[in-house]
This record gives C-alpha cells, structure tokens and sequence, in this order.
C-alpha cells in the first residue's frame, strides 16, 4: 500500500487541497492566513468564477457551479488567524464514460502511471489528477492575492500564443482592459479571433491545442526569495509545473536567453524616480533567486488537452495485447484561458509564502 502525499503547497502560507473530479467534492485548507483579513465567499467566487467549466463554446460543457463555503477560519467577515478550509460540491458528474480506461489507459493522462504505482486509485474523470483539483488552488489564490493587494502587489495574466498565433506587443493597459472581454483571454483583440477560429477548428475535428500562458506580478518589492534551494523563480517554476497541463516555464528572457549575448541579455541598471530600476526585464524581476524590484514575468507552455475524441492507440492492461480507444465525454478543445486563473492563483501562492518569510506580509 502507497499514500499519496505532495498534498501540501508552501512554507509560512500553507494550503493542502483534498478531493477528486467525481468525488463528492473539492476544497482546500489554509494554514498560516494572519488574522484581521477582511473575506467572503464573494471574494473567493469572483476568482472561481473565471476557472469554472461551461463558460463558452471553446470550454467543457460541463457545467458546475463551483459554488464555494468557507467552512472555518472566518468570523463576522474576517480571518481568524485558524485555518481557513473551503469547500465546493461536485454536481454535474458522469463517471461511466470513464469504465472503459480501467484497463485501456488514455495516451498521455495518468491513468497508467497511478495504476502502476497505487493500483488501487479513483480512476472517474480523473480522480485526483484531474484539472478540477485547480478549483482548490483557485480559492487559496483568492485568499492570497487579497493578502498580496494589502502589501500593493497585483497579478494579471494573458494568453500570448495558441498554436502558433501570437500576440503583437500589449501593454499592462491593454492586458487589464481586454482580457476578461474575450473567451481566449488575450489582450490582443485580433490575435485572439484567430485563436479561437484555430480552437473550433480542432474542436470540430475531434482533437485540441496547446498554447503559451503569461503570468506578470507587478508591485512586487526587491528582497523576496531565499538562496540556493528556495530560491523565488524555483519557487514559481514548481509552482506552475504542479499544475497537469504545464510542460515547461520561461522567467523572463527565458529559452530565448540561450541565443543572446550576454550585452543583449544583462539588465543594466539605472536610478528612475528616486529609485533603482532596470533598463529592461530580461530577468523577469527575478536576479539571483531574489526579487529585484521589476516586475515578476512569468510564461507556461500549456500541453493540447489531452483528451480528445479522435480514435488512439492504447493497450489492454488485462488482455496484454494492443489495441484502440476513442475517448467520449466532455473536455477542452483548449485548456489555455481556463489555466490562467490557476497560474495566476499559484503565483499569488508563492508570492504570498515569501512575503510573509521576509517580513512584508504579517
């Protein structure tokens, strides 16, 4: 018999989600939230809301209302320095179409690999390796980022690419004006009708897309983040590679820096308004492990859904032999804008957890 641990997500601001996609729910519980914080449901719903199935016509069909409680931790509207657990029901949930991959794992899910190492797993919708495990990470982001806007830290995201469409150059106006007013969730108003033409094309043939997620933190003061192991873009890229359909991490320049001189690619400093700054950000706000003062810019590349109704091969684990699945039921043909919430929600995480390491949040 194996536990399946890794449950538990931080350091001085802890969270440790609970639940499965068929169960009877998910949640998560907060260990470490000061007291005196100023919280609803709202404030959480607001957050949920953007991750929720069912949104448009290029997200699952699925349609739950992810309707959050705050079950501990808060009283008369504010923290009370206890644990904070949430909690969201499970409503709309159709586990039969999920029989067949008992034996017959789905190319690229986890089926096989929780198979060979539990044997005994919850194996409807995806149990615990489903993307609605990310409802949990959502709701303890909400509650981060209202601990991060005290200290005059805010986080946006935008969708940068989907299957080779990319964004032309977009300001922090056009990213805070444009995202929420597009289903693609991308700042760039034209590249985002190409996005999601590419979207319903792939929907309509049976199969899905991947893309690029960009995540900026701004505000962000220098001196977050600790040497060597703990170090904050460490922090950030686990962040970001917990979540299932991440398959890499970019901080600022990135893989990019792999082609520029060190002239193209260093940041020289400068005094600007009284203060230290940067003349550009090829670092990503993030030098040595240590926050520098710029803003935080982050980047995920978002695999295809993995799911998709075109026909596969698999095996038989019973019979041991080859053989052919097609894969029924509701899924993303593009899991880029529904990501985003989650990312945003796993950079405030982190954000948060060495902030109150360094003192700035109390």
């Amino acid at each position: 018999m194996i536990t399946m641990s890794g449950n538990t997500f931080g350091k001085a601001f802890r969270i440790t989600t609970f639940g499965e996609s068929h169960g009877a729910g998910v949640g998560v519980v907060i260990d470490g939230c000061p007291s005196g914080l100023e919280l609803s449901e709202e404030d959480v719903q607001i957050e949920l809301d953007r991750r929720k199935p069912g949104q448009s016509s290029i997200t699952t069909p699925r349609k739950e209302e992810d309707k959050i409680m705050i079950v501990s931790g808060v009283l008369d509207g504010k923290t009370t320095g206890a644990p904070i657990a949430m909690y969201a029901h499970n409503r709309d949930k159709d586990s039969s179409k999920y029989l067949e991959f008992i034996n017959k794992p789905r190319p690229s899910h986890g089926d096989f690999a929780y198979r060979e190492k539990y044997g005994h797993y919850d194996w409807r919708g995806a149990g615990r390796y489903s993307g609605r495990e990310t409802l949990a990470r959502v709701a303890a982001g909400a509650v981060a980022r209202k601990l991060l806007a005290k200290a005059g830290i805010e986080i946006l995201g935008h969708t940068v690419s989907v299957k080779g469409v990319e964004v032309r150059d977009v300001s922090i106006e056009d990213i805070r004006a444009n995202v929420e007013s597009n289903p693609i969730r991308c700042a760039d108003k034209k590249a985002a009708e190409k996005m999601e033409a590419e979207i319903q094309n792939a929907r309509e043939s049976g199969d899905s897309l991947g893309g690029v997620a960009e995540v900026i933190a701004l505000n962000v003061p220098a001196g977050l983040g600790d040497p060597v192991f703990d170090k904050l873009d460490a922090d950030i890229a686990k962040a970001f590679m917990s979540v299932g359909a991440i398959k890499g991490v970019e901080i600022g320049s990135g893989f990019s820096a792999s082609s520029m001189l060190g002239s193209e690619n260093n940041d020289p400093f400068v005094i600007e308004d009284g203060r230290v700054k940067t003349k550009t950000n090829n670092s990503g706000g993030i030098q040595a492990g240590i926050s520098n003062g710029m803003p935080i810019v982050a980047r995920a590349a978002v695999k295809p859904t993995s799911s998709i109704s075109k026909k596969q091969d698999t095996v038989d684990l019973e019979k041991m032999e080859n053989t052919t699945i097609e894969v029924k039921g509701r899924h993303d043909p593009c899991i880029v804008p529904r990501v985003l919430p989650v990312l945003e929600a796993m950079l405030a995480l982190v954000l948060v957890d060495h902030a109150m390491r360094s003192g700035l949040i109390k």
